[in-house]
């Protein structure tokens, strides 16, 4: 065993099982999840405690400034870093899906976008929609565009900005992938499941919790010189939201509530994405008595 992955969608227990992971097997968590890496967002990303960090060795938390283009790409050359840099058995942490697919799978070498196509990029999505980007990539790169989330305006644009810088679609540069890091034979991968309606109350719950460690002065400071909506920062889920409250748009229990639900229709693409990608990951049927302890007393090491 290389490494363990854990995976599950928000609010499902997955830093809690990966501290007790690494204590067990002298590990190190790293971090798996895409709002996670950036600086300013402790509390609102669920990002784990400076004790917790502090009492396990863990990697790759909060580590990229909030004005940063920080991508999948970015946390690979990241990890690359990592793995040379530790003898401590790798534990990969997080809900986000194309982290663990570029691990195990491999990514594309995409040349770098310029900062110049990047701004155009961002004020046409700002000003048009991204209906502007169909439009090119239906006609130009039909290929990407089929197979892309057509209702995702950061896909749309990425894949806009990939062929206007390089003058080739992206299924282009995911057919020359290199070798992935890691195999899946070589890892215990895990996946956590829970019944809808406790997860959901989970989400509710943590929520309310961030709000109560401060999360309305963590979003006013980053308002306050870190926030553009077209920065992958920004995707952090409740921060729009908390601020049309900061701003007297709406009432803060009106932003709180939208914020849950977002929460939980994200956690439904998790785990729609989850079970089309890992079926063959170590399924974890989780409740609210299952303690760390057993699932790694059942875990098929």
């Amino acid at each position: 065993m290389k490494a363990i992955l854990i995976a599950g969608p928000t609010a499902s227990g997955k830093s809690g099982l990966a501290m007790a992971l690494a204590r067990k097997f002298n590990g190190v968590i790293i971090n798996t999840d895409a709002l996670q890496v950036y600086d300013k967002w402790r509390i609102l990303s669920a990002r784990p405690s400076i004790a917790d960090e502090d009492s396990v060795p863990h990697q790759l938390y909060g580590h990229v400034a909030m004005d940063r283009h920080y991508s999948v790409g970015g946390w690979i050359s990241d990890i690359k870093k990592s793995l040379q840099d530790t003898d401590l058995l790798p534990i990969f942490t997080g809900g986000t899906g194309l982290y663990f697919g570029a691990l195990i799978n491999g990514l594309a070498d995409i040349p770098a976008i310029p900062t110049v196509i990047r701004n155009k990029g961002n004020k046409i999505r700002d000003t048009i929609g991204k209906d502007w980007f169909a439009e090119i990539l239906s006609k130009n790169d039909p290929g990407t565009f089929q197979a892309i989330d057509q209702l995702n305006p950061a896909r749309l644009q990425r894949a806009w900005e990939v062929l206007e810088t390089t003058g080739k679609g992206l299924q282009y540069w995911k057919s020359t992938t290199p070798p992935p890091l890691i195999s899946l034979e070589d890892t215990l991968p895990i996946l956590l499941n829970w019944p809808v309606n406790h997860l959901n109350d989970r989400i509710n719950s943590r929520f309310d919790q961030m709000m109560d460690m401060g999360a309305v002065d963590e979003i006013r400071a980053v308002k306050n010189g870190y926030w553009h909506p077209a920065l992958p920062s920004s995707r952090a889920l409740g921060a729009a939201e908390i601020l049309e409250a900061i701003d007297g748009n709406i009432s803060m229990e009106d932003a709180v509530n939208k914020a849950k639900i977002l929460t939980r229709q994200f956690a439904k693409r998790q785990r729609t994405w989850f079970r089309s990608k890992m079926s063959d990951w170590q399924q974890i049927e989780m409740n609210d008595s299952t303690s760390s302890e057993e699932i790694i007393a059942n875990l098929d090491a």
